[in-house]
This record gives C-alpha cells, sequence and structure tokens, in this order.
C-alpha cells in the first residue's frame, strides 16, 4: 500500500508574496458542471475552462484563499467533465486540475477516487497525447507535464489505494512516447524538456513509492534491452503484456547512432539518481530470474547418483537437458544477462547486489549457468553492451595501402555508441573477489567454459577493460594467460584462442602481445600461435595458418618499411608458417597453399583495376576498404612492382628451412604443370566419356593421372571423384583457362583473370558438382605461374638493381631461382640483364660492382636453357672476357666463361686467348690473378681442348705457384686447425688452383688412362683431408687455411664420385679416411661437408656406400646439425621404405627399398677401420652408439630382421679393404677381429633394441651377398666354424650396451622437448666422474684406464692402430708415384669394364644413382650392370642356384681379392707420416658426453606417439626433399658454386 506523502516532500517552497495583509480569492463564477439532460456547449465550457486556467495561473500557493477553490474543484471533479468526449474540454480541464492541485498543495480538495479518476485521465488520455506533436492542443498537454514534474504533485498518485496499475501504465506511458518519437512520420522530435519532465516524474515516483511493482522494474530495465534488436525481436509474451515494444525495426540494427536513445537516458537518469532503490529492485529482479533457473535446476537433479559425475571435456547434451534449466528458464536467462552488460555501462551502481549472484553462479554446476556467467563478467569488465561487440577492424592482407601503426584503430569506421566498449568503473577494483572467481575459470574442467573464458580475456585485452585501462601486472597475466589457452588440451579452446589474436588490431599485436615475445619466443602468445600452425587437429592448424598468415599480411608494409618494432614481433610469421610443411601432413599442406595465396601473397594484392573516383569536395576517393597509409595515391602506383615488393619482403623474411620450402613449391609446380597439361590433353580425349577410339588407352592414362594428383590432396577418394566429374564436364574453356594459368607467356593479369572467370565458371554452373571447386582450386594454386611470374621480373631486376628497402640480394637470389628453374620467363628480359652487365663490365682501371655476380649467374643459368637468346655481338663477348679477366669476386669471371662457352659462336678461340692471357706473366697478387685463376678453372672444366696447349703451366701456376707456396705467416703450432669467416686472397687462390686440378680430371675424355691421369690429384686431395688440410712441404699452412682445404678436398671428391669412372678410383681405405671428415673438429667443416653429401645423396648422384658417412654423427655435439642429419636419415629411409610399396614394373624396385638395412654391412666395415677403434670394453661400448644411433633411425619391427642378418653375415667374411700380401700377419688378423667384434657387437645391440621395443626378430629364407669390395668370404669351413662359435666381445660391454638401448628409449620417448640423441647420453653403469671428452678419432698417445681402476695415477699408453698409419700418406714425390703405379697396375689388372659382369653380382648396391657430366643417366631403381656394388636377395627358389654361383666364384674371387690386395700394397707400403697427437687432440670437442637424460618411465603409448610423430618428420624432410629434386639434376649449377665455404 502507498504512504501518504507529507508537506515537505509533496510541494514545493513557496515564497509567499505580502500585499498589505489582503487575501484574495478566485473570481470565476460560471458554472462548470450541468445537471443531466442540459448539458453545456462545447464553446461555451472552451471558453470558461480557458478563462478560469488563465485567472489560476497567475496565482500563487499563498496569496488565495482555499476556499474559493472548492465549487471550482468539485465541478472539475465532475463525472461530467472527466468523462466529456471532446479533446480541447479535456485538456483544459487537464490544465485546470494541475493548477488545483498546486494552489491547493499540499492538500488536494479531493477524495481517494476523485485523485484516481484525474490522475486516471492524466496519465491515460493527456499524457500519452504527448506523442503526437500535431495535436491542437499540444501545448496544453505540456503545461500538464510540466506541472506534475514542478510542482511534484504526481506524488498523490502514491496515497490513491490500488494505484499499481496506473503507475505502470505511467512508466510505460512515457517510456512508448520517448521511444516513438524518432519515429514519428512528421519528422519532428520532442524537446528536451519533454524528456527530462518525464525523467523528472518517474524520478519522483521512484522515490516517493515504498515500493514498485515487478511490472514497473520490467518497464525500467526493458529500457536498456532498447540496444539489443535481436532481443527485443526475441521478447517474452510477458513483456508485451506489459506493454513493452516487442520488436525493432530491422533498420535500426543497423543504424549508426550518434547519441543513446532518449527512452534509454530517462531509464539509465532513473536508475543513478536513485541508485540505493533501484539497487533492491534489480537485485530482487535478477534474484527471481537467476535463483529460479538455479533451483530449477538443482530440483531436477535431487535423487541422480552423484557418484556419475560428468566428463568436463567431453559433456554430454543428454544431462544437460535433464538437469539443466529449460528452454523458457534460459531465455530469460540470457535476457538476464545482457540486461546486466548494459547495466554496468550505464549505472553499476545498481548491480552492487547483483554482481555477487552473477559471482555465484560461476560456482553453478550447470554448465549453461557458468557459460552465461563467465560471458556476461567477461563483457561487463570489457565495457560491452547488450548490442554486442562493435564490428572488427579492417586487418585486410589484400588491401593497399597497407596499415600503418601511426593510423587510427578505428580508421574508416563510424562510430556507435551502442556497441562502443565502455566501462564506467574499473571492475577489478570495484568487485576484486568477483574478478578473481573470474580469472579462475580458465581451470574450469569444461571446454565450453573454458573456451568463453578465451574469448572474453580477449576482449578485456582489446578493450583496456572498457577504456579505463589495464594494470601492467593485470594485462601481462592475461597475455600469459591467452598463451597457455592456446595450447589447452581441448581443440576447441585453442581454435577460440587463435580466433581472439585474430580480433587484435596491429598496434595491440606490436604494443600487446609484442611485448610477451615474437613468433619465435616459447610460451608467448605469437610463439605458441606459431606452433599451432603444426597442430595434430586440422581446425586447430588452419585456423592458426590463417591467422598468423593475415597477421603477417596486414603488417608486410610496416615490414617493407623497416618498423623495427613489427618485424621483431612478425618478421618471422612465413618461416614458421612454411616449416609446417616438413610435417609431411596433407592437410597441413593444402592450407599451406591457401594461406600463401589468399594472406601472404594474395592474387587481389593490389587490386588490379586502380581507379580514383572524385568526391563531393573535389578531392580524389580512396579504395572502398583500402587502408590508408601517408598520401599515396592509389592510381600513380604500378601493382607488379607492389606486388614484387611483396613477394621479395616474404622471402627475405624467410630462414634457411623456409626458404627452402618455398623454392621447392617453385620447382613443383613445372612438374605438377606438366601432369595438368597431360590431364588436361586427356580429357580432351576422354570427350566427356563419348571416345570413337583407344578408348580404354585413354581411361587408363586418364586414371593413372587422377591417381598422381589425389596424392596430393588430403582427401584422395574426394579428390579422383572430383576429378572424374570435371573431365565428365568436358568444359573446353575451362582447360583452356587452366593452360592460361600455367603458360609461362602469361603475365599476371592474365593469371589472375583466368583464375577468377575459372572459380566464377564452376560456381556458377548448373552441372558442376558441389564441392568440385574446393578440390581444383589448390591444384590451381600449384601449377599456375603465379610467383614465378613475367610481370614481376622487372621489378625485381629494378630492386636488385637499386637496392631500394634493401631487397637487392634477396632480388638476385630470386632471380637467379628464376633463371635457373623457369627461364622462359626470363626471355623478355634477359637483353636488359645484358646490357646491364655491358655496363658494369670491368677493366685494368675500373672494378665491377660486386652484385654483378648475381646477374651473371642469372644470365648464365638462362643461357645454358636458351643458349640463342644470348647475344652475339663484340660488346657483349667483349665485357664477358673482362669479367672473366679483372672479376671480382673471382665467381664473376666463372659465370663468364660459362655464359661464353655456352652460347658463343667462337668459343675455341676466345678459350684460347683467354687461356694464353691468364698464364701469360701469371704472377701471385698481380692484377686480377683470382679471376684468372677461376677462369683456368672453368675453361679447364668446359673447354679442356683448348687447354691442352697450356695445360703445363696451368698446372705449375696451380701447384708451384699457388699450392704449395705459403705467403701468409702464422705464429700458430704446425698441428693448429681453426675456422675463420674471413677468406684472405692465398685461401681463395689455394681453393681455385685445387679446383683446377679437379676440373682437369672431370674433364678427362679418355677413360683408358684416366686412372693414371688422376692418381696425383687423388693422392692430393687424400693428403689434405688426412693431413687436416696441410699440403704445404714445411708444414706451415695457416690453420683457417687448413679447415678450408679440408672442406673444399672432402666436397670435391663428393663431385668426383657422381661420375662412375671417378667413383671406381676412390679406394675404400681413402673413403674411409673421407667419411671421418663428419667428425671434423670445426663445425663448419662438418655441417658444409654433410650439406653436400646430402645434396648429392638426394639427388641420387652417389653410390650406396655413402650413405654410411651420415652415421657418423652419433657423437655430433652440435644439436640443430644432429637434428637435421638424422631427420634427413629418417626421410630416406622413409623414401626408399615407399619404393616397395608402389607398384612398378621396375624389377629393381625391391632392391631399392633395401637400400638403407643394407648399408649397415658397409657401416660395420667403415667402424671396423675408425681411427678410434679398440676392442677394450669402454670403447665397444662407446661404439654401440653408432649403432643404436643407426637403429634409431633406420629400423623398424618390419626390417630389422634384415638388418640383424646382415649383422650375422659381416661375422662370415674377412676384410678386404687392407692389404695382405706386404702386411704382418697380427694387422690382417686384427682388423678382421674388428669386424668380428663388431659384428657381435651389433647383434647384440639388435637383440636389446628388439627387447626393448618389444619386437620380434624373424629368420631371413635367403641369403644377402656382402660388397666384394669390403668383404670376402671365409674359404676355410672349419675358420667359419670357429669364428661363429666364438662370442669375441669381453665381458662387461653387454651390460654398458644395455644400459645405453634403453636410455636411448627414454630419450625418444620425451616429447615435445629437443630429443637427445643416443650419443649424448651416459652409461648408467659409468663412474660419474668419468666425464671425458670422447674424441673423433684418439690422439695418438691415448690413455687407457683399466676398468676396474678409477682414478688411477699412471696410464698405459695405447699402441697406435696400424690402420691408421695406413691411412696416413705423406705427400712426396716417391709416395706419389708409388701411389700412381699402384692404381695403374690394378686398373691393368682389374679394369672398371671388368666389375661389370660378375664382380658386382656379389656386392650390395641396390639402387643405381644417375651420373652427371655426359654418363648415362639412370631411372630411379633401374638396374644397372655398371653399378659399382650390386645386392641379390635370393628368394627359396634361387637358393640352388646361388650354391652353384658361390661355387663357381671361389676361384675368381680369390683372384680379385688378391689382385685388389696387391694394388693397395704398393699404394700403402711406402711408411705413411702420422698425424701428430696435437691434431688429434684438438678434435677431441666434437664428441662431448653430455647430462644423462630423466631416468622416469614413460609410457607406453607416448613411445608410439613419438615414434609415429619421427615418422612423420622423416615424411616431411622426404616430402621437401622430393619437391627439391624434382628438377633433374644439371652438373652446371653444380659448377655456379659460391666459394668453397659457402653453401649452395
Amino acid at each position: 500500500m502507498p504512504t501518504k506523502i507529507t508537506t515537505s516532500r509533496a510541494t514545493p517552497l513557496v515564497v509567499a508574496q505580502e500585499t498589505e495583509n489582503i487575501v484574495s480569492g478566485l473570481k470565476f463564477n460560471e458554472p462548470l458542471s450541468w445537471r443531466a439532460g442540459k448539458p453545456i456547449a462545447v464553446a461555451d465550457l472552451l471558453r470558461r475552462l480557458q478563462a478560469l486556467f488563465k485567472e489560476m495561473r497567475g496565482m500563487e500557493q499563498e496569496e488565495n484563499e482555499r476556499d474559493s477553490f472548492t465549487i471550482v474543484a468539485k465541478e472539475l471533479a465532475s463525472p461530467n467533465l472527466l468523462g466529456h468526449k471532446d479533446k480541447g474540454v479535456k485538456a483544459w480541464m487537464a490544465c485546470c486540475l494541475v493548477e488545483i492541485l498546486r494552489l491547493c498543495a499540499p492538500d488536494a480538495p479531493y477524495t481517494g477516487q476523485q485523485l484516481k479518476d484525474i490522475f486516471t485521465l492524466l496519465i491515460r488520455v493527456i499524457l500519452p497525447a504527448l506523442s503526437d506533436l500535431s495535436n491542437a492542443y499540444n501545448n496544453q498537454h505540456l503545461h500538464v507535464l510540466e506541472s506534475l514534474a514542478q510542482v511534484k504533485s504526481v506524488v498523490l498518485l502514491t496515497d490513491i489505494p490500488s494505484s499499481e496499475e496506473l503507475i505502470q501504465h505511467l512508466f510505460t506511458s512515457f517510456f512508448d512516447i520517448l521511444t516513438n518519437s524518432s519515429k514519428a512520420s512528421s519528422g519532428e522530435q520532442l524537446g528536451k524538456s519533454v524528456e527530462i519532465n518525464m525523467t523528472s516524474i518517474l524520478e519522483i515516483m521512484v522515490d516517493e513509492s515504498a515500493t514498485l511493482s515487478a511490472e514497473v522494474i520490467d518497464v525500467i530495465i526493458a529500457q536498456f534491452l532498447r540496444t539489443d534488436p535481436r532481443v527485443l525481436n526475441a521478447s517474452s509474451v510477458k513483456n508485451k503484456k506489459n506493454g513493452m515494444q516487442p520488436a525493432l525495426e530491422d533498420k535500426q540494427s543497423k543504424l549508426v547512432l550518434k547519441d543513446l536513445p532518449p527512452a534509454y537516458n530517462m531509464a539509465k537518469t532513473i536508475c543513478n539518481a536513485c541508485s540505493e532503490k533501484m539497487a533492491r529492485y534489480i537485485s530482487q529482479y535478477f534474484n527471481d530470474v537467476i535463483v529460479d533457473a538455479a533451483t530449477s535446476t538443482s530440483s531436477k537433479i535431487v535423487g541422480k547418483n552423484r557418484s556419475n559425475r560428468r566428463n568436463s571435456d567431453n559433456m554430454d547434451d543428454s544431462d544437460d537437458e535433464t538437469s539443466g534449466p529449460t528452454e523458457e528458464d534460459l531465455r530469460e536467462l540470457y535476457k538476464a544477462h545482457q540486461l546486466l552488460r548494459e547495466l554496468w555501462r550505464a549505472s553499476p551502481a545498481v548491480l552492487q547486489n547483483v554482481i555477487p549472484q552473477l559471482e555465484a553462479e560461476l560456482s553453478a554446476e550447470n554448465v549453461q549457468l557458468r557459460l552465461l556467467a563467465t560471458e556476461s563478467l567477461g563483457d561487463i569488465i570489457s565495457g560491452i553492451g547488450s548490442a554486442g561487440i562493435p564490428p572488427p577492424l579492417p586487418m585486410d592482407p589484400c588491401a593497399y595501402p597497407t596499415l600503418s601503426l601511426s593510423d587510427p584503430t578505428d580508421m574508416g569506421q563510424p562510430q556507435n555508441l551502442l556497441t562502443k566498449p565502455s566501462s564506467p568503473l574499473k571492475f577489478s577494483q570495484a568487485h576484486p573477489q568477483a574478478y578473481s572467481n573470474f580469472l579462475r575459470r580458465k581451470k574450469d574442467k569444461s571446454p565450453l567454459i573454458r573456451s568463453a573464458w578465451t574469448i572474453e580475456i580477449g576482449r578485456i585485452l582489446t578493450t583496456s577493460a572498457g577504456g579505463v585501462g589495464l594494470s601492467q601486472n593485470e594485462e601481462r597475466d592475461l597475455i600469459d594467460d591467452l598463451a597457455h589457452m592456446m595450447a589447452d588440451a581441448d581443440e576447441k579452446v585453442r581454435i577460440a584462442a587463435i580466433r581472439v589474436v585474430e580480433t587484435f588490431s596491429l598496434k595491440d599485436i606490436v604494443d600487446k602481445l609484442g611485448p610477451s615475445g615474437s613468433v619465435t619466443t616459447r610460451n608467448s602468445v605469437l610463439g605458441t600461435l606459431g606452433d599451432r600452425v603444426r597442430d595434430r587437429r586440422h581446425t586447430v592448424h588452419v585456423e592458426a595458418m590463417r591467422v598468423l598468415a593475415r597477421i603477417w599480411g596486414v603488417a608486410s608494409g610496416q615490414i617493407a618499411a623497416g618498423v623495427e618494432e613489427v618485424i621483431s614481433c612478425i618478421g618471422a610469421a612465413p618461416s614458421r608458417i612454411f616449416d609446417a610443411y616438413y610435417a609431411n601432413d596433407m592437410y597441413i599442406n593444402a592450407s599451406l597453399d591457401r594461406v600463401i595465396f589468399e594472406q601472404l601473397l594474395p592474387m587481389s594484392y593490389p587490386p588490379i583495376k586502380v581507379k580514383s573516383t572524385k568526391s563531393v569536395n573535389g578531392n580524389a576517393q580512396r579504395l572502398k576498404d583500402s587502408q590508408v597509409n601517408g598520401e599515396i595515391e592509389v592510381e600513380s602506383v604500378d601493382p607488379d612492382k607492389v606486388r614484387a615488393e611483396r613477394i621479395l619482403i616474404l622471402v627475405r623474411n624467410l630462414d634457411e628451412r623456409g626458404k627452402k620450402v618455398f623454392f621447392a613449391i617453385q620447382s613443383r609446380q613445372l612438374v605438377l604443370a606438366k601432369v595438368m597439361t597431360a590431364y588436361l590433353r586427356r580429357c580432351e580425349d576422354y570427350n566427356g566419356g563419348v571416345m570413337d577410339e583407344n578408348e580404354t588407352q585413354i581411361k587408363d592414362h586418364l586414371t593413372r593421372l587422377i591417381e598422381e594428383f589425389s596424392k596430393l590432396l588430403p582427401d584422395p577418394p574426394k579428390t579422383k571423384a572430383d576429378l572424374w566429374k570435371f573431365a565428365k564436364l568436358h568444359d573446353r574453356r575451362s582447360y583452356q583457362l587452366i593452360r592460361f594459368c600455367m603458360a609461362p607467356e602469361s603475365d599476371y593479369r592474365t593469371v589472375f583473370k583466368a583464375m577468377k572467370e575459372f572459380t566464377k565458371r564452376m560456381e556458377t554452373s548448373t552441372t558442376a558438382p558441389a564441392g568440385l571447386l574446393d578440390t581444383l582450386t589448390p591444384l590451381l594454386y600449384r601449377v599456375g605461374v603465379i610467383i614465378y611470374n613475367k610481370s614481376h621480373v622487372p621489378a625485381i631486376m629494378e630492386y636488385s638493381r637499386s637496392d631500394e628497402k634493401s631487397l637487392a640480394g634477396t632480388a638476385h637470389e630470386i632471380l637467379r631461382e628464376i633463371s635457373s628453374r623457369t627461364p622462359e620467363v626470363l626471355k623478355a628480359h634477359v637483353q636488359e640483364i645484358c646490357r646491364t652487365l655491358e655496363g658494369e663490365a670491368p677493366n685494368s682501371k675500373k672494378t665491377n660492382d660486386p652484385s654483378a655476380i648475381d646477374n651473371l649467374k642469372a644470365c648464365a643459368s638462362f643461357a645454358s636453357r636458351f643458349a640463342k637468346e644470348i647475344p652475339q655481338d663484340r660488346t657483349f663477348v667483349q665485357a664477358m672476357t673482362n669479367f672473366a679477366l679483372f672479376g671480382t669476386p673471382p665467381e664473376t669471371a666463372k659465370y663468364a666463361i660459362s655464359i661464353i662457352m655456352i652460347s658463343s659462336e667462337k668459343k675455341e678461340l676466345l678459350a684460347k686467348e683467354l687461356v694464353r692471357k691468364c698464364v701469360k706473366g701469371f704472377e701471385y697478387g698481380g692484377e686480377g690473378f683470382l679471376a684468372r685463376l677461376a677462369t683456368l678453372s672453368q675453361l679447364m672444366l668446359l673447354a679442356p681442348n683448348e687447354v691442352d696447349n697450356e695445360s703445363d703451366s696451368v698446372i705449375d701456376i696451380a701447384i708451384q705457384k699457388v699450392l704449395l707456396q705459403v705467403r701468409t705467416p702464422s705464429s700458430k703450432a704446425p698441428e693448429s686447425y681453426k675456422w675463420t669467416e674471413t677468406v684472405n686472397a692465398e685461401c681463395e687462390a689455394k681453393c681455385w688452383a685445387l679446383k683446377i686440378l679437379v676440373n682437369r680430371i672431370r674433364s678427362h675424355a679418355s677413360p683408358e688412362n684416366l686412372s693414371e691421369s688422376a692418381a696425383p690429384v687423388y693422392n692430393l686431395l687424400s693428403t689434405l683431408i688426412t693431413q687436416d688440410g696441410e699440403v704445404a712441404p714445411k708444414k706451415n699452412t695457416p690453420p683457417s687455411h687448413k679447415s678450408r682445404l679440408r672442406l673444399l678436398a672432402a666436397r670435391l671428391y663428393l663431385k668426383l664420385c657422381t661420375k662412375k669412372l671417378h667413383n671406381a678410383l676412390l679406394e675404400p681405405a681413402d673413403f674411409n679416411a673421407l667419411a671421418v671428415v663428419a667428425q671434423d673438429a670445426e663445425l663448419p667443416v662438418r655441417s658444409g661437408f654433410l650439406q653436400r653429401l646430402k645434396k648429392y645423396l638426394g639427388q641420387q648422384k652417389l653410390p650406396q656406400r655413402f650413405y654410411t658417412i651420415p652415421f657418423l654423427l652419433a657423437f655430433e655435439p652440435n644439436d640443430d646439425l644432429k637434428l637435421e642429419t638424422t631427420t634427413w636419415i629418417r626421410s630416406r629411409a622413409a623414401f626408399f621404405s615407399n619404393m616397395k610399396s608402389q607398384p612398378s614394373s621396375l624389377a629393381s624396385n625391391s632392391k631399392a627399398g633395401i637400400v638403407m638395412e643394407s648399408v649397415f654391412a658397409r657401416l660395420i666395415s667403415l667402424l671396423a677401420h675408425h681411427p678410434d677403434y679398440s676392442s677394450s670394453v669402454e670403447d665397444l661400448t662407446d661404439f654401440s652408439r653408432y649403432l643404436i644411433f643407426y637403429l634409431q633411425n633406420v629400423a623398424t619391427e618390419e626390417n630389422l630382421s634384415l638388418i640383424y642378418h646382415v649383422a650375422q653375415r659381416v661375422k662370415q667374411c674377412r676384410d678386404v679393404v687392407l692389404p695382405s700380401a706386404k702386411s704382418s700377419t697380427e694387422t690382417s688378423s686384427s682388423i678382421d677381429s674388428n669386424l668380428y667384434h663388431l659384428s657381435d657387437l651389433a647383434q647384440l645391440t639388435i637383440r636389446k633394441f628388439e627387447d626393448a621395443n618389444s619386437w620380434n626378430i624373424q629368420t631371413l629364407p635367403a641369403k644377402i651377398r656382402l660388397p666384394s669390395s669390403l668383404f670376402i668370404e671365409l674359404k676355410s669351413h672349419d675358420d667359419a666354424l670357429r669364428i661363429a662359435e666364438l662370442n669375441h666381445l669381453p665381458e662387461g660391454v653387454e651390460d654398458g650396451v644395455e644400459a645405453l638401448v634403453r636410455a636411448s628409449m627414454r630419450a625418444g620417448r620425451s616429447g615435445g622437448k629437443k630429443r637427445k640423441s643416443e650419443g649424448d647420453i651416459h652409461s648408467e653403469g659409468r663412474e660419474a666422474k668419468r666425464v671425458r671428452g670422447i674424441s673423433v678419432r684418439k690422439a695418438e698417445g691415448k690413455e687407457k684406464k683399466s676398468s676396474n681402476k678409477v682414478g688411477a695415477g699412471t696410464k698405459t699408453p695405447k699402441k697406435k692402430p696400424q690402420a691408421v698409419d695406413r691411412l696416413k700418406t705423406d705427400k712426396g714425390e716417391e709416395s706419389n708415384e708409388r701411389r700412381r703405379s699402384g692404381r695403374v697396375k690394378s686398373t691393368e689388372e682389374k679394369s672398371y669394364a671388368e666389375r661389370e659382369d660378375e664382380e658386382d653380382d656379389d656386392e650390395m648396391e641396390v639402387l643405381s644413382w644417375q651420373y652427371v657430366e655426359g654418363e648415362p643417366e639412370q631411372a630411379e631403381g633401374v638396374e644397372s650392370g655398371d653399378d659399382d656394388d650390386d645386392v641379390g636377395m635370393n628368394g627359396k627358389e634361387e637358393m640352388e642356384d646361388e650354391k652353384k654361383e658361390t661355387e663357381r666364384q671361389k676361384g675368381k674371387e680369390k683372384g680379385s681379392s688378391k689382385s685388389r690386395a696387391s694394388a693397395r700394397e704398393k699404394k700403402t707400403s711406402t711408411p705413411s707420416t702420422p698425424a701428430t697427437s696435437a691434431g688429434k687432440a684438438k678434435r677431441k670437442q666434437t664428441r662431448q658426453r653430455a647430462p644423462a637424460p630423466d631416468s622416469r618411465s614413460r609410457a607406453k603409448g607416448r613411445d608410439t606417439r613419438a615414434g609415429a610423430k619421427k615418422k612423420k618428420v622423416a615424411e616431411g624432410e622426404a616430402e621437401v626433399l622430393a619437391l627439391q629434386n624434382m628438377r633433374p639434376g644439371s652438373d652446371e649449377d653444380e659448377e655456379m658454386s659460391n666459394t668453397p665455404d659457402d653453401s649452395e
């Protein structure tokens, strides 16, 4: 019941005017009421009412007799007047009534019923009429409103019994009036005074009413929903009955408001003015909604078995339906939480009692309640109202000009007050407990809650907590939480976190996320985003890759501008994206194609059609949705140059792994374009399924092509089906559009328009099936000439010359790639390159620009394919001659010679002239002496006949004037050995001199006398390798020179062995010495050697024996090099393993599949001759690490039996690598003993490895033949039986091996961390004090420590193995002669041609390799009788034939082994010069033991996952290698290498 108002609260104080103590009364005396049947005319009645109003309006409260108003007041309240139908009568009567209430205040001269009738008139008739601004009596209505507000007579309404309905109607009508006024047809707006008076009246009602009904509270707080049209459209029936607007017009949801709605402002003012009362009312309102829903939930779960706890990570919807709130409850809850958001923005004080209720919801059992509470609290903290979040910022990677950090974040976005985040208070300070509980939701058991929480903290960060700001600690904690959620166990949470990062503007990413770490920083937001690019879940890595690429695309402009904070933060993003290719996941690869051409290098970037229009003010209007950056006019920009710059920026930001993938993808384009061309041709032959002839052949060919394409995409069955559907469509225009995309002659505009038209045709075609475009688009990206396009070449060339934005180096790199891979693109620009070279040509008075080398290399690559396109005029030839004689660096001379020898019609004459000029008057340090050496080196390879006349002079220059001379003084000891990054002229000259000698052998035309000519060079290379790069007679070569010379010698050996005849000349002993380079003391030497080795092996240019060298990295101390090599080994193993499963008509495919298994015998032989080998327990245990390293990377459950069989076969043979005729029996038997020790050690290691993996070794039904160049069968049956029965391993080895195998298995299971190899693991049984460096090559004076004595004071020097002496050859004339004579004799006794008939049948080579420089190339897996080694694995049906063959071969093998032994005897009979112990000791650092890994056990399932991951990584590396090798290897490319220290 309403309470009666008091005088002091009902009326304002009125200052009475005293006029001579005379009080006058009302003079009006005309009747206003009438008897029934005699009404007063309307005109008279109006006149009387107007007169009465006029008189009372001029009167004040205290100067009149109140009794004089009694009659008039009674007549005004008569039913005749109150029920009058005339609007004018009602309007004037209402004016008179409010004046009576004013003059008679505080006591109204009416009864309660009369007041109710009066206010009914006012509230239901007069005040609602204010909405009609065209009403004739609008002024009277306004007077009534103003009087009620100013006099506060409306408070009388609270004294009227049962007035709740009138009060509700008053609130409803006022809010409706303000709402509808904005939609008036006349376009007029209510005056501001109307809103103010209405607000005052409602404030009085709230303040003076003892209680307000729930309906009134509904009406007030519902006004805050006017900011959210979506909620109003879904309003409940209850609100409709209360008079609320059921919905807003659709157009209102699209309005951009400059001010808040009047009704909203009025409700806001009421809440702020009466915050205490409204806080109670609103608290009760939300209590009814929230608590009722919670009570409903609780009541439904009473009686349930509480032990059945829900799985928080995977909730069942059925549980929610039985235990959660009803759909009606959820609607009410949703509306209530929407109101909470807006109430916080409008009047946070009224929520002081509601926030604790909302906080309690965070701990509710029901997930839906917790979800609503989490979302609501997050939005409240962010200052986001019921209208929702603002539209996303323009982060378009296709836009040009690109976004700048100096641009405002709201650039181009209209301001909408409803969606602009705004918080009047800092929530964390106003409600710290609720804020703390909100933060704890990151550990909620439900992934749905964690996802919502992640989104909310993203909003808090982007809005800076609604504009009030976050402290540094709060912001840092939230950013750390965001990074943590991005690594959550549930994929929905990870996706939510990734999409949160997408909502950040570029400035926020740099300023807020950047300080916590870049994309390469572990556990930072951006770093974790980079990790998610390789996420195992398809949906996650797609989102991560897209978001990260989009960020980089938007920031590319700032990266190009050199903004350091952007570069350090985002610059490495492309490397993280391209690195995902190594995961070998088809889904990731398909996603990578899309982000490259849709985010990183969007097809539509920059907009091809750039038009500028004039706006109203005459200024040039920018492109729609473009991002403004400075004052650049779009139409003045060359789109091709802009796109070329983006490509250069992308490549410059890639690391080495990323560049490999990027360039490999471009190589893939060439191969796939050929496949696509064949596919289109077969589609035309297929003719939509209607063929006149060759139907079977066409279908078979088309099937094979579709099979190949299906292997490239993640869903092969769908790909096959879609490609068949496309073939059946037989759309010839589509065929032509695809050809436009692939043609090198197509400019970029043509490619773009062709793809756009193709996409449109597929989308609009009525016959094209759904999803066809999803399959064809990635294929178009892969076959299209998009990056290496001829439209980009002029801009790239311009950047290479100008070095604008420091892009010259990258531009030259791109030009080299284009010239070597797609030289057709350069056809239109090669003349320009040549003219540039003419202008840059050096002479005796000037030097060339160092960047000319890149143009020369590009031109040389182009000339190798299109020699006729190279200019033949005298000016260009003279320019190339000048480069050959005076070019700097000397590589320019090399490429100039290549161009001349490829393209010139007078190359023979030019070659002779150049040789003459280079030789004549040559002096070290003379003018252009390095260029002359490079010229002689290249001419020796490309024009050997022209150099013959001066060959003696050339050799004399290379050896006597360069190689044997030491001009750089060195204060270091003779055994010093180190690497320096800088190369002086003397070292570079020696490298070129060495290349001259090797190129002479490479270009040798006569196989008959090749051995005699090559022997001195092979001697020299072996000396450089075994003597650590020392070649000078006085042993005074500078240490920095020796490391580079040793590396160059090793790499030249590899290059020589790419030719079959040259490979035959590399004896096994020299090969063993070469292999030890992989364990050089200097990391650059090891790395450079292994890089070249892996390159040649990947291109199948080297025989299989070279696969043993990478396994010597078991003790590699550099983690990166070891991990890279490990990945490469696994990739090759996966490659060969896949060959077995591939259908092929080649008989050698089965042999090719066991390359890595059969090489195990060669590895044992290599270890038997290793300088570090000894038969002590300690060393044998150490050597088992090599075997474990091999098994970890090659062995599987399927091939372990074969590897074990190979290890057994070694024990059935003798070693033939070292000579036996002049060697002592002790030396020969000691090497054989090494083999037997290692054979038993290998078998033991394999068995322990088998047990650790719970595998099972099966018995093979066949016998493997071992390489006859390394092994010979035991002739005596008794000896074979004795050796087989004897266990050669000393006691104690088994325990050490078992400990190492178990430790390696534990290290392999440690997922997520960088894998430690078995070479870095301690033996569990070793004493802790024995942490010493394990040398790669043991020192001459190595001391053995007794196994049963620790810390003994004296040590016995170990006798140096004679194998070391035999591998070392002094560089002297006598030694050279003996090496040469021995080699000649060996060639005579057993020529290379003889080996191809029968001897190679006994050896283990499986896969033939491709030779270069005129040698016949063989396809992968094709068996050849000319191979150095050959593997045969006979089945059961061949067992008898094998026995007969073995008997037949015995005599021949005996003679063969003797001949080889004799040849090697002569080669090594001269006493060798051993390497100094100091030189060996300095290489100890390459085998340092790392701390033992954690010995805690790991789950077996984790081991399985680690193995799967290992296989994936290997296959991914194989995929990259396959892409790199899609283009056939060219020796010309190899000849175009940099200096020996530079990687190719």
